[in-house]
Order: structure tokens, then sequence, then C-alpha cells
């Protein structure tokens, strides 16, 4: 596996470029064309733009993928994650409001979770998949729900 931590710090082939959407292009056709040279994936990672942040919805989408079309039209799977607590935490009303109260609830419900959004997905299906995330470990884990756990016995 190689892995390309990220994109927008590669340079193209030197050639002097005052089109950084040229250069990005440049860099995935080269990326996917070492992927099938090499018979190896190619997992690249990418800076996302900053339209996200002016959207009610902040869930990352195809069109948010920075400085070029062609990491879209090249990658075999684009894959995103998203937490809502990330943004919630950001938004807390004075305590002892009933905003805040809304807000306890709102972040109770979200506390610990992230999606996993496969955006694209060149030969198989697309959508979203809710994960258990502890950000102590920066680790995601399965979502054990209530109808997954042992019944308690006393």
């Amino acid at each position: 596996v190689i892995m390309v931590d990220y994109i927008q710090l590669l340079s193209g082939s030197g050639k002097r470029s005052d089109n950084r959407v040229q250069e990005v292009t440049e860099i995935t056709t080269s990326l996917k064309a070492l992927a099938k040279e090499l018979n190896c994936p190619v997992i690249a990672l990418s800076q996302l733009s900053r339209q996200v942040e002016s959207r009610d919805d902040k869930r990352p989408q195809l069109s948010d993928l920075r400085e070029s079309g062609s990491i879209e039209q090249d990658a075999d799977a684009v894959i995103f994650v998203y937490r809502e607590e990330y943004y919630l935490q950001n938004k807390e009303p004075r305590p002892g409001t009933p905003e805040h109260e809304k807000w306890q609830l709102d972040m109770s419900l979200v506390h610990g979770r992230a999606e996993v959004i496969i955006a694209k997905q060149r030969h198989g299906p697309t959508g979203t998949v809710e994960l258990q995330f502890e950000g102590q470990f920066t680790r995601f884990s399965d979502l054990v729900g209530e109808s997954h756990l042992q019944p308690h016995h006393e």
C-alpha cells in the first residue's frame, strides 16, 4: 500500500504551471498510473475546500474536494469521515438556558460517533456507515447498539 498524506503537498512534474488545478490533475493521474503499474493500492488523502464550513449541513460532498475534479474522477473510491460532535462542541450555549439543555441532549446523541461516507465506489455501493469513535485513541470501531448488547441479569 502507498499512502499519500496529502495530495495538496505534492508537486507536479516541475513544469512551470500557474494553474494549481492542472497540477493536481497531473498528480492524481500519475498516482492512478503508479497504482496500475505496481499493481498496488494507493490511498491518497486530500484537503477539503472551505465551502463546507459555510453550509448548515457540514457533511462533506464530492464537490468539496479541494483544487480539482480530477481527484473524484481518478479515484476508484472516495471516502469521507464526518463527526457531528466536532461541530456541536463549538456551539455550546450559555449554561442554565433552555438552549443549553437542548445542546446537551444533542451532544449526548452524537458523542463518540462518526459517519464514514462512501461518496464514490467504482465497483460497489455508496452510502454511510455509523461507527463508534474514541477520540483519545483516534480509534474507530463497530457501533454497538442497544439491540446488540448482552442482556443484563441481576
